[in-house]
């Protein structure tokens, strides 16, 4: 599954490379003009393909953060934890996030080459304001499936969730963070989130 996320999470920044978004602009129609855009400021820039996270991370500040709602998707990937965070606790979670994606991507965006994204459907999530835009990532081999969930916040679309595989990125997080919110608490998920990120960048 993480293969596939590599080959990927170009096109989970993509879904936020321009201005924020405005309630007229549909969700899919933001998916195709944005995907287009994100591919060719990649292979573009021979900083961005040789893995520069200065790069990456200017990229994401730039473009991604004003169109996801950051808070929503770490408040989901810790659980009911996050209710009894200090907003110091909630601003470290949030950072630490935040470089765990951002590692993610410096090595996906090396991999962008000839890759195209279509999209096959939207779907409303029922109960809410909420939907599921389908695609598929297709160039060489077989497509790789991939959903985003939306909400609406105010008049602006924003990214909280991606399926990869069957797997949403933001749940499964809560999965793997949930062992150490229970042996430390928010302090220990933070620690384990700081000591991994430190560990991922002298690699």
């Amino acid at each position: 599954m993480f293969k596939n996320l590599l080959r990927i999470a170009p096109w989970i920044v993509a879904l936020a490379a321009v201005a924020p978004v405005h309630a007229e602009v549909s969700p899919d129609a933001l998916v195709r003009q944005i995907s287009v855009e994100v591919i060719d400021a990649a292979k573009a820039d021979k900083a961005i393909q040789a893995g520069d996270f200065s790069r990456i991370s200017a990229l994401v500040d730039a473009k991604v953060m004003p169109s996801v709602n950051f808070e929503v998707a770490t408040r989901s990937a810790v659980g009911p934890q996050w209710r009894g965070a200090t907003p110091e606790q909630r601003a470290r979670l949030q950072t630490e996030f935040k470089v765990l994606l951002l590692r993610l991507y410096s090595g996906a965006l090396q991999q962008v080459k000839d890759q195209s994204v279509e999209v096959t459907k939207t779907l409303p999530v029922q109960g809410g304001t909420q939907v599921v835009v389908q695609t598929e990532v297709r160039g060489k081999g077989e497509p790789i499936k991939l959903d985003y969930r939306m909400d609406k916040f105010g008049d602006a679309w924003k990214i909280i969730d991606v399926n990869v595989g069957g797997i949403w990125l933001v749940q499964n997080y809560r999965s793997q963070f949930a062992p150490e919110l229970t042996k430390g608490g928010v302090d220990g998920l933070i620690n384990a989130l700081t000591e991994r990120n430190k560990t991922a960048a002298k690699v």
